[in-house]
């Protein structure tokens, strides 16, 4: 029963209006940095890892508020951007895959930096805010969105997101592709999926980003910008300039102690590695070695490492520019990933707890909560209406999302009872609420009996043993049962 009252317990939402949070800025237009970084997950020093070095996030964490309980709406690259950059849920867009366009849903929509681009900003996306990968465009179904930028388009880097070896390999596997008549995106010619080269940061994808984005903060003076920055990594392959690999040792590495499917859980949670297994360096099939793990967890570390110094570039610039002192600074991981969590590697295909938290940090001048974390529950979903308030601006009255100002002002202020992330596959639309203590699926087939995971995060943070089926936890199952956000 008290976990049914903590459910459905009424929540105080603080009014806090625009002027008040707008005092903190030294004009009306706050600048926005916003800056999205691919497959990463919460392992970080400023969400308690200790080993991890990504010092640059962690600065920025400690002038800024740390969401330890931020949700992705869906595991998955594009149909999340697509979430957050509107403020809808996938249920509403329809935007499952990375085939269908936020605009097949609604070609008047307007977009988050819409919104900013609309009230007099320049607005830019580098490389990967919106599903476009960049390097061949014609293959990896990159899903820009026009409307949304001052010059019409996302920069694209010059550079791949593999080194040398790799980037070798993928252009050769390109032309007997091309030759054979057999490339698209369902078969595009893969890198490696480990590489330390020892090459310049800028040589890489995320690097080149990096610089151009120096270049785009030293180009708007006093222009009030909204300029949006999407990294590739830690995404795979796991590549990453030798000396980011060389503050990690792969025997130091501890793999994950869960590495099975939870107890009693529905048998097609258990997933296939293919993503994975499509880089040549990877075994087609079998159980992967310790030592081949642990290699990729080192390539995972590694390149998170890589991308924090890139972060750390601009946020330097930033402050050399002295826009720090009217930009809010906002730091996310589009979804979340595992590397061999209940056998699972990669992302996407579930609604664990690894699959859907993310990172997420927002930092701006004179925040009340700067240096503090919250455990309040929210989704990404709410970054829409928080920058509108924050910023001044008016945003469209069917956004999904609820601000995160109150929170902002008050770590300890909830909006939200559960937050929601879902996921579609064989038919099944996997619909998961995470409350202070509890994660609820369901999973619902035209045709066939629904079945439901339950864990309790009292006493089963890792969700190893799937308790929906037990007496005791009934009553509750029965209640988000008919839970709406």
């Amino acid at each position: 029963m008290r976990y049914i009252l903590i459910i459905f317990i009424s929540i105080a939402i603080f009014a806090c209006g625009s002027k008040d949070s707008l005092d903190n800025f030294t004009n009306p237009k706050p600048n926005v940095l916003f800056i999205t970084i691919d497959d990463l997950r919460p392992q970080l020093g400023c969400y308690g890892d200790t080993v991890i070095q990504a010092p640059n996030i962690d600065r920025l964490a400690s002038r800024g508020l740390v969401f330890q309980k931020a949700y992705c709406q869906y595991a998955l690259c594009g149909p999340s951007r697509s979430s957050f950059l509107t403020g809808l849920r996938p249920e509403t867009t329809k935007v499952y895959d990375l085939h269908r366009t936020l605009r097949d849903y609604d070609p008047a929509l307007v977009t988050l930096p819409q919104l900013f681009k609309n009230n007099g900003y320049q607005t830019h996306g580098l490389f990967k805010v919106f599903h476009v990968v960049g390097f061949d465009p014609a293959l990896f179904g990159n899903k820009d969105d026009a409307e949304s930028w001052s010059d019409g388009a996302q920069w694209i880097p010059s550079r791949s997101a593999w080194g040398p070896q790799g980037d070798s390999i993928y252009q050769s596997s390109k032309r007997a592709c091309l030759a054979k008549g057999e490339i698209g995106y369902g078969n595009i010619p893969r890198s490696y999926a480990l590489e330390a080269p020892e090459i310049p940061d800028s040589l890489l994808s995320d690097g080149e980003m990096a610089l151009e984005a120096i270049r785009r903060l030293r180009s708007y003076g006093n222009q009030p910008f909204f300029l949006a920055t999407g990294f590739y990594h830690p995404h795979l392959p796991f590549v990453a300039p030798k000396k980011y690999w060389d503050l990690y040792d792969s025997t130091d590495i501890v793999l994950p102690q869960n590495q099975y499917l939870p107890k009693d859980a529905p048998p097609y949670v258990a997933l296939n590695t293919n993503e994975l297994r499509s880089y040549p360096d990877i075994p087609d099939q079998g159980e992967f070695s310790d030592s081949l793990k642990r290699k990729l967890l080192h390539g995972y570390m590694a390149s998170i490492s890589y991308v924090d110094v890139q972060v750390g570039l601009i946020l330097d610039e930033l402050e050399r520019l002295g826009l720090h002192q009217n930009t809010i600074v906002v730091l996310l991981g589009d979804h979340g990933y595992q590397i061999g969590e209940h056998n699972h590697w990669c992302k996407k295909h579930c609604n664990f707890e690894m699959a859907t938290r993310v990172p997420l940090i927002i930092a701006y001048p004179g925040q009340k909560s700067g240096g503090q974390a919250t455990e309040s529950l929210v989704e990404l979903l709410d970054l829409y209406p928080t920058l509108a308030e924050l910023a001044g601006l008016q945003p469209p009255d069917y956004l999904e999302g609820q601000s995160l100002v109150p929170i902002l002002e008050d770590p300890n202020s909830e909006i939200h009872q559960a937050a929601v992330s879902s996921y579609r596959m064989g038919g099944r639309h996997g619909t998961s609420f995470r409350t202070q203590d509890i994660r609820f699926t369901s999973w619902e087939k035209q045709g066939e009996e629904t079945n439901y995971e339950l864990y309790d995060h009292q006493i089963d943070p890792d969700e190893n043993v799937n308790r929906a089926g037990w007496l005791e936890y009934q009553d509750m199952r029965r209640a988000l049962e008919t839970y709406s956000p």
